[in-house]
């Protein structure tokens, strides 16, 4: 048996310390993640439990599944509300290509200058809170807003008929869509431009000594290149389906569009917040949870019949 010399054994040693080094580093984080992410998970005892605020869990009886059965069978808005976040999450997956194209686009901007004005400015609104964004578009698409006065000073429309897209309940999905669109797409683009960035330049020389034109480089080389973490994205994407988020909802809820634009995380901030009923709100905490992490396992044995490895 051939030892190892002394440079292997101060290699290897060099590599656990590295190692080490790392793993130390990464042990704040972890804590982190473990504090705010699974000690929570304590409360999901009161979803088995008719629990009153200020009556201690032990005094509390226990009720089993009733909640569950209550959220699914026994309360009107929860179905409702699965139907917002399936739907407007659909809508948000039909566009998810925007960021490819949008990331292609910046890629074959030449002009350093005006690639960089662009990037800013489409990235710039993921930064901004949904409270300003309300107070933005309020002002522009209100009845007393900004489209509306332009539309009337041309004569578009009349004074007796103005337009109320907040107040639109067909237009609701569409609009809040758009609205996730234009908040998010510059900042989803950053990772297909990383992607892009990531591509051998060799395979683009040898296009263009070809003789390929610019879509057919974008064709052959660019798209290939990107597809993969498209498809990852995708598939993380249609997991995280039932998962919308509250503030944008909560700014834009009104009495008018209240049927479309309630979905699960606004629904279970009514229930248990507005009204106090902690134990219901919890349990369709939990369902919408394992439903999620239903998805997540479906998404994962796709990913690995159609890319031949899991996601997770």
């Amino acid at each position: 048996m051939i030892k190892p010399n002394g440079i292997e054994m101060h290699k290897k040693n060099r590599i656990m310390k590295d190692r080490l080094i790392l793993l130390l580093m990464a042990i704040p984080f972890i804590l982190l993640i473990f504090i705010f992410s699974y000690i929570p998970l304590f409360g999901w005892v009161y979803a088995f439990f008719d629990y009153k605020p200020g009556i201690p869990l032990a005094r509390t009886p226990f009720v089993g599944l009733k909640f569950f059965n209550i959220a699914f069978f026994g309360i009107s808005g929860f179905l409702n509300s699965l139907l917002n976040s399936f739907a407007i999450s659909l809508l948000g997956l039909l566009c998810s290509p925007l960021p490819v194209v949008l990331a292609i686009l910046l890629n074959e901007v030449k002009n350093t200058k005006f690639k960089k004005f662009v990037q800013t400015t489409t990235t710039l609104p993921y930064f901004i809170s949904w409270v300003i964004v309300f107070s933005l578009f309020f002002n522009i698409f209100s009845i007393n807003g900004a489209l509306n006065n332009v539309l009337i000073s041309l004569n578009v429309i009349s004074t007796d008929n103005p337009t109320n897209i907040l107040g639109n309940e067909g237009a609701t999905w569409f609009f809040q869509t758009a609205l996730s669109l234009w908040k998010s797409t510059g900042w989803n683009a950053i990772i297909y431009v990383a992607s892009i960035s990531g591509i051998d330049n060799e395979l683009y020389d040898a296009a263009n000594v070809d003789g390929a034109g610019r879509w057919e480089i974008i064709k052959n080389v660019t798209l290939p290149g990107i597809i993969p973490t498209f498809i990852v994205l995708l598939l993380l994407s249609i997991s995280n389906i039932v998962n919308n988020g509250l503030e944008q909802y909560l700014v834009f809820y009104n009495p008018l569009v209240a049927d479309r634009i309630e979905v699960l995380d606004y629904f279970v901030y009514r229930i248990g917040i507005l009204g106090n009923d902690y134990a219901l709100a919890t349990a369709v905490g939990i369902a919408k949870t394992f439903l999620s992490l239903t998805l997540l396992l479906i998404v994962n044995v796709i990913s690995k019949k159609t890319r031949g490895e899991y996601i997770v």
